[in-house]
């Protein structure tokens, strides 16, 4: 029993432990100098716009579609993440004072970093498997986060935003154009020259690390001291209640193995880094939105690994 335990465990590490000391580094270099602000937007808009779109590019492109794509596990992810918007705007209603802050800690509690920290955990709790079912997942649901952010803030902020320029954000963002444009090429069953797709291989590769690297050293915990509340509430919401509410729906509706270990790993990510850019851009407390996501990048390595634990000691993972 206890050697079960001590397996258990020792997998719920593998899974968060390389995400916890990437960030740790990112944080270190930033403070002794060798990362700096000009490294950290560079390095973010690099990944954004190139790297990722490449690692979900030839991740679907390599994906069976007909075989390998769960479309059962993406309509409730899809379904889910609209319950848990809801919830939480009902939620902000009743517990966030200042209504322009409201959309900020709805979007902090509703809107996870699935495209990074996300497919990581996935990539270490299953490998390329759980890369190819999890790239999908990611790519349609990123839609969903990125409308209803739109949506949430521009309320709170009595912010008119017209429905084109919302689907024009939406058919612009650069994860959706790689997925879009990797559909046909899975479809098709075409193979790409060598050469283009060892190249697409080599940005995809530094995603990752460069991503965690750059999310560890924008982590600020100083003006959390002002005033923790809503960004505590948010981040209540967005490492315990959701992925709560994910799985047992999930394992209610009989999802199991990877793809319920999917739904833990994506639900229980930390509140998306793009969130912050979109609060900023639209004249909202940005200051909030930063501590959401400090507090819950770091807290998400521990409630993730305990959530771990509790489903494999289940056999349900």
């Amino acid at each position: 029993m206890i050697a079960e335990f001590l397996d258990t465990l020792e997998f719920s590490f593998s899974v968060t432990g390389p995400i916890f000391v990437i960030l740790g580094l990112g944080a270190w270099l930033r403070r002794i100098g060798m990362i700096n602000d000009a490294f950290v937007e560079v390095g973010t808009r690099l990944v954004f716009n190139v790297t990722l779109p490449a690692l979900l590019f030839i991740s679907v492109s390599k994906t069976h579609l007909d075989t390998t794509a769960n479309f059962a596990l993406i309509g409730f992810g899809i379904t889910a993440t609209l319950l848990v918007w809801g919830a939480g705007e009902l939620t902000a209603r009743l517990a966030v004072r200042e209504e322009r802050d409201r959309g900020v800690v709805v979007q902090g509690i509703f809107r996870s970093n699935m495209a990074i920290i996300g497919l990581a955990y996935c990539v270490n709790a299953y490998g390329d498997a759980g890369l190819a079912a999890a790239s999908l997942y990611v790519g349609l649901v990123t839609i969903l986060f990125n409308v209803l952010s739109i949506v949430t803030l521009s309320k709170s902020l009595h912010a008119s935003q017209s429905v084109g320029r919302v689907l024009r954000s939406v058919a612009m963002n650069p994860l959706i154009i790689g997925i879009l444009l990797a559909l046909p090429v899975s479809m098709s069953g075409i193979h790409l020259p060598a050469i283009l797709f060892q190249s697409g291989e080599y940005f995809a590769r530094m995603t990752l690390p460069l991503a965690l690297l750059c999310t560890g050293a924008a982590l600020n915990f100083r003006s959390l001291r002002n005033d923790p509340r809503d960004a505590m509430l948010a981040a209540t919401g967005k490492l315990l209640v959701v992925p709560l509410l994910f799985v047992i729906a999930g394992a209610a509706l009989g999802f199991r193995g990877m793809d319920l270990g999917i739904l833990l790993l994506m639900s229980s990510a930390p509140s998306a880094a793009a969130g912050y850019v979109m609060v900023r851009a639209m004249g909202g407390n940005s200051a909030l939105a930063a501590n959401i996501i400090a507090l819950t990048t770091v807290g998400s390595l521990f409630t993730t690994s305990a959530g771990i634990v509790i489903l494999k000691s289940m056999s349900l993972m």
